[in-house]
């Protein structure tokens, strides 16, 4: 039985550019259906790794999403305050490990600063910082990660959520001292200085919370102002759900920032899926215009493949010389468009992660291989027509072109 390689290699090798463009064109259509997956992927990881250090969060009555977003996120978002009395009876109350008030308003140079409790910082003694200790007294810093500050260095705080470049301004003659680093956690509290709640209550005028001229940090508090979020990490789960439900009325809410993420996923798997049916749509569109080229490829050969003919080789002989070429052409963009498209990913995935503040790992993953092989097949057998259609074509008409 006679090898159609060599008709279909020799033709490859006689145009190559255009081989190369076409294989390349389906190689960024694969591709891009690829890094929609994995980007998506990793935004939902990222997104649920956020949550895992928030059992409970509770602030004052309105939108349990904004008080996710703004308390775990650390989005900008603005959030009425809840009552000091209610935290102090959310403090009091049986089934709490540890609860920690959150408090917003300042930052450094774009990077938050975060009023918090020494037990937020160390996850009720669960993490130690990766360098120095956790603040001890009033204006002490623990910062992320990602703050370019070092142990030892002062800082100055300034109003609202100042950009990078701006100077900050409001807090003069009102400096933190860094004490420690906290190691990466892939969230946004990796940008975030963490210092004690008293210390921003002070700053605003609020008081230390204590009463008197008492300087302690942390609690009980016999004054504590109002509050934007409280973290509250609960005994048991069925401590949780009696938690939630207790103050979820009246002049608080409380939400798992697990279930405020469930319809969020599920409105980005939407988008997701809106997004990788257009790349694919547009898969389908270069995939045509890839059978249109070979066709006028074909055609425009198609005195060579009557020579063929001519010289006793048969139509399924012709037929299988162009499938071939269309095959390799389709299979070395399909292959190239992989990790293609996985590079795509990650590029794409380290821009989403610094837009969202979140560690957006956009790896490769097994399923990122079905709709491009699932692809490449539906390609080979459409390929077969234009194949087929040349090996049944009249010689003598080919042969007098």
């Amino acid at each position: 039985m006679m090898n159609p390689w060599p008709v279909a290699g020799a033709a490859l090798r006689r145009r190559p550019w255009t081989s190369a463009a076409l294989a390349l064109l389906v190689a960024l259509a694969v591709a891009l259906g690829v890094a929609v997956g994995a980007v998506e992927r990793g935004v939902r990881r990222g997104s649920i790794g956020a949550v895992v250090g928030f059992d409970l969060v509770v602030g004052a009555a309105g939108s349990p999403t904004q008080l996710v977003l703004s308390s775990v996120f650390l989005r900008p978002e603005a959030i009425p305050l809840m009552p000091g009395t209610r935290l102090q009876e959310l403090l009091a109350a049986p089934g709490v490990r540890w609860a920690s008030p959150i408090g917003f308003g300042d930052s450094w140079r774009g990077y938050p600063v975060v009023g918090v409790t020494a037990d937020f910082v160390t996850r009720g003694g669960r993490r130690a910082p990766a360098s120095g200790r956790i603040f001890a007294a009033p204006f002490e810093a623990v910062v992320g990660s990602a703050v370019p500050l070092k142990d030892g260095e002062e800082f100055e705080p300034g109003h609202g959520h100042t950009e990078q470049d701006e100077a900050p301004h409001g807090h003069e003659g009102s400096d933190y001292t860094v004490v420690g680093r906290l190691p990466p956690q892939g969230t946004a509290w990796d940008r975030a200085i963490l210092v004690p709640i008293e210390s921003v209550w002070e700053l605003h005028g609020l008081g230390m919370g204590h009463g008197g001229d008492e300087t302690r940090i942390g609690p009980p508090w016999v004054e504590p102002p109002g509050v934007p979020a409280v973290a509250v990490t609960p005994v048991s789960i069925a401590d949780a759900y009696r938690l939630r439900g207790q103050f979820r009325s009246g002049a608080s809410t409380a939400v798992f920032p697990a279930e405020v993420l469930v319809p969020l996923l599920r409105a980005l798997g939407d988008v997701r899926g809106l997004l990788a049916g257009m790349a694919w749509g547009g898969f389908a569109l270069v995939l045509a215009a890839v059978f249109l080229a070979l066709s006028a490829n074909f055609l425009a050969r198609r005195r060579d493949f009557a020579v063929l003919r001519a010289i006793g080789a048969p139509p399924g002989y012709v037929a299988g010389a162009a499938w071939l070429e269309a095959g390799t052409i389709l299979g070395l963009g399909v292959t190239a468009g992989l990790p293609l498209g996985w590079l795509m990913a990650a590029g794409a995935g380290m821009l989403a992660g610094g837009a969202l503040d979140l560690q957006v790992a956009a790896q490769p993953d097994w399923e990122d291989a079905l709709a491009p092989v699932a692809a490449l097949a539906v390609g080979l057998v459409a390929a077969a027509l234009p194949a087929l259609a040349m090996g049944r074509r009249p010689v003598e008409a080919d042969l007098r072109r």
